[in-house]
């Protein structure tokens, strides 16, 4: 149903400005991450989508909706009631988002996905498209990488600790390594650690003081990566470890060996072009088209070298 009203109100048409001053008309947007300001990773994501605001004459407005679906779906509507152009949101709840995206795009305001889908996907949103990565396919990738490489076999238990375990981008990249771990017997323990770097580093080690015979850890989210090896250290422990996402520290411990591999989603490239498709829809009518940003290709000691330098800035 919540499709069917989507497609109703495109083939009447969105709002759209005339050609004839398009480029000059400034186009106001507004993105919604939704964790707190200052989260390492999504600092080169600010960075794609200012940069495409600055391209494409946009004004845009970047919230943070803190971990709160509440609060997420609050500044959506304090949004439209200002008049906003077009949102760009991150779906990390399935169900919490979905009336408050059908009906802005039922009142003629253009939505589009980015870093997170509905696990659903377009079937499960009436987002217009998803900029991001496709975490089952990657879970499964890093998975297998690790099985291959460090031996991984029957009885196994992987520690796969994440920020917060029910998000959607938690669930997915979960569902993938564990995929790969069942063609092997093991199985992945996900554990939620929160996003502060501090808290994430003592839920880490508690865990592991508990669970010695790990036998690696797979870090769904940045920050569990970031704190891997210093949470091995603190218990004295060296297991192979592998992931998701880039920061210096994550590319560091590539360097010196101690982690395996790492899963580069190209935040960077998720905000400039979640961003510009809203841009090029509301000034040209342009639809916007799923985009998927990487992940094929996993981070190792054979490449990291070309990530090293925009570390934190576009990777």
């Amino acid at each position: 149903m919540k499709r069917l009203v989507c497609a109703a109100v495109l083939a009447g048409g969105l709002a759209i400005p005339g050609a004839v001053s398009a480029q000059e008309q400034q186009i106001d947007l507004t993105m919604i991450i939704y964790a707190s300001a200052g989260v390492p990773f999504f600092q080169p994501l600010e960075n794609g989508a200012k940069a495409a605001a600055d391209a494409l004459n946009v004004n845009l407005n970047i919230q943070y909706a803190e971990n709160d679906t509440v609060r997420q779906n609050n500044i959506m509507e304090t949004a439209l009631a200002d008049g906003v152009d077009g949102l760009a949101v991150e779906v990390w709840d399935d169900n919490a988002f979905d009336d408050a995206v059908c009906n802005a795009i039922a009142g003629g305001t253009p939505v589009i996905g980015f870093n997170i889908d509905d696990s659903e996907g377009a079937a499960g949103n009436c987002r217009l498209a998803f900029v991001g990565q496709n975490f089952v396919e990657t879970g499964y990738a890093i998975g297998k990488r690790m099985i291959e490489e460090h031996g991984i076999g029957e009885g196994d238990v992987v520690f796969t600790p994440v920020e917060f375990p029910e998000a959607a981008y938690a669930v997915l990249r979960h569902r993938g390594v564990q995929q790969a771990l069942d063609e092997v017997g093991a199985r992945a323990d996900l554990v939620g650690v929160t996003d502060r770097l501090p808290d994430v580093l003592s839920a880490m080690v508690q865990y592991l003081i508990g669970n010695s015979e790990i036998a690696a850890i797979i870090g769904l989210g940045q920050q569990p990566m970031m704190m891997a090896q210093q949470a091995l250290d603190e218990v004295g422990l060296d297991v192979p470890i592998g992931g998701f996402d880039v920061a210096p520290e994550i590319l560091e411990g590539i360097e010196n060996g101690r982690i395996t591999a790492t899963v580069d989603q190209q935040p960077y490239t998720q905000g400039y072009y979640a961003v510009a498709q809203l841009a090029h829809l509301v000034r040209y009518g342009l639809y916007p088209s799923d985009m998927n940003t990487g992940g094929r290709g996993l981070i190792d000691a054979d490449n990291y070298k070309t990530a090293v330098d925009f570390a934190g800035v576009t990777r």
